[in-house]
């Protein structure tokens, strides 16, 4: 059950013998009172728009606020306090979208979590938890289980403690300082590695951009595969791309093959695809509305609920990367079965229960031997000289120079 405020009605059967003044004691009620949150940095797992980002949580405004998407997997908020700061309450202001079960972290690093508070029965309103005893830069609200259907929402995230609060600052709205461990793949640059990376595994180059109108059939079972992550037409993935296609742009060249797109949808088959959509699909590829679709349901698809999964694990930018280049090869209940054979073997960072390193040899060996079970992954050298070569060298956070061979051709981030 959520943690409230609670008031204390004192009785008036008082002896009348007592004539001194009555002294009552709140302490455990009466924290200190600076606020430590409002205008600093923060970060979300995700957001639904531009309307409900992260800093809406901590602008201090009742009649705005962070709405989170719906994707599975854990979802966060995590706050730059600006340098370790003793936390003794904190504060949730829920809309609609509340968590069931969450945790309220702190952090030195942003990497290594402990909890402040943990709870599995919320239900929502405010929560105003108090008398917790906690020091570190970074504050996290980690939810774990949805109260609703709907994607998490809070008007207000606010910390308290001694104090004195840092400076507002803000490099970029919503954003935590780019020198900051805490962004992992959120950071801009270190999700452009990850967008090269794994565009040099699946389209042979680092410049994923120019690949919106690939388009063939690589003869893996899944019919079509084309685009920036290689949707494929025996997957769902690019029926849902074309669709969503169709939602922003009624019309375009791709629309009339969405019938064929549901009939072959699990198969390898080209009925009623063929000859024209490997065309059509090239044609598309100039619109920038259907470039913009792409990365959008790359990122919802794969990218966002990948990334939000290894946070949740406790994984740096080398540990989110690994997960999002598992979800685009084997989707991401695929990427779950190979975190579950993992988990035979290794624990996961989080709580501080699990080794990163250990964790992740063990997951990269579970991934290797799902992709030896399909002739078509049998090269695994986008995991063996690629993501554990960056293992071997402790790069956890994916800081560049990187240097990797992916199918015996070498590619370089400097």
């Amino acid at each position: 059950m959520s943690i409230r405020a609670k008031a204390i009605a004192l009785g008036t059967g008082i002896a009348a013998v007592c004539t001194l003044p009555l002294v009552i004691s709140v302490t455990a009620d009466a924290a200190p009172d600076v606020l430590l949150s409002k205008g600093r940095p923060i970060l979300a797992s995700s957001v639904t728009g531009a309307g409900h980002d992260a800093a809406k949580a901590t602008d201090g405004f009742a009649s705005t606020w962070w709405a989170a998407t719906t994707a599975a997997g854990s979802q966060w908020l995590l706050v730059d306090l600006g340098h370790a700061q003793d936390v003794t309450r904190v504060k949730l202001h829920w809309d609609g979208g509340y968590a069931k079960a969450y945790r309220v972290q702190v952090s030195d690093d942003a990497a290594s979590w402990r909890d402040l508070y943990a709870t599995t029965d919320g239900d929502g309103g405010t929560d105003d938890l108090k008398m917790l005893d906690g020091t570190g830069r970074y504050l996290r609200v980690l939810g774990l289980q949805r109260g609703t259907p709907q994607g998490y929402t809070l008007y207000e995230m606010q910390s308290y403690g001694p104090g004195p609060a840092a400076p507002v600052t803000r490099t970029a709205e919503g954003s935590l300082p780019a020198a900051s461990l805490a962004a992992g793949l959120h950071d801009p640059d270190k999700k452009a590695s990850a967008l090269q990376l794994v565009s040099s595994a699946e389209n042979s180059t680092l410049d994923w951009r120019g690949e919106f109108d690939y388009i063939e059939d690589l003869h893996d079972g899944r019919g079509y595969t084309g685009g920036i992550v290689g949707f494929t037409s025996g997957t769902s993935d690019m029926l849902a791309l074309v669709t969503e296609y169709t939602r922003r742009s009624p019309g375009n060249k791709l629309a009339p093959y969405l019938p064929a797109l549901r009939a072959v949808d699990g198969s390898d088959s080209h009925a009623g695809l063929d000859p024209g959509y490997p065309d059509a699909w090239r044609a598309a590829a100039a619109d920038p509305v259907f470039q913009k679709t792409q990365e959008d349901e790359r990122d919802r698809m794969y990218f966002d609920p990948a990334v939000a999964l290894a946070t949740a694990d406790g994984l740096r930018a080398l540990g989110q990367f690994a997960y999002y280049d598992a979800a685009v090869m084997h989707g991401m209940s695929g990427l779950r079965s190979i975190r579950a054979a993992a988990l035979g073997k290794a624990q996961v960072p989080k709580e501080q229960s699990g080794n990163e390193i250990d964790w992740l040899n063990a997951f990269l060996d579970a991934r290797v031997a799902e992709m030896r079970t399909e002739p078509a992954h049998s090269d695994v050298s986008r995991v063996e000289t690629a993501q554990r070569a960056f293992l071997r060298d402790s790069n956890l956070d994916l800081n560049t120079p990187l240097t990797w061979q992916v199918y015996g051709d070498d590619f370089s981030i400097r």
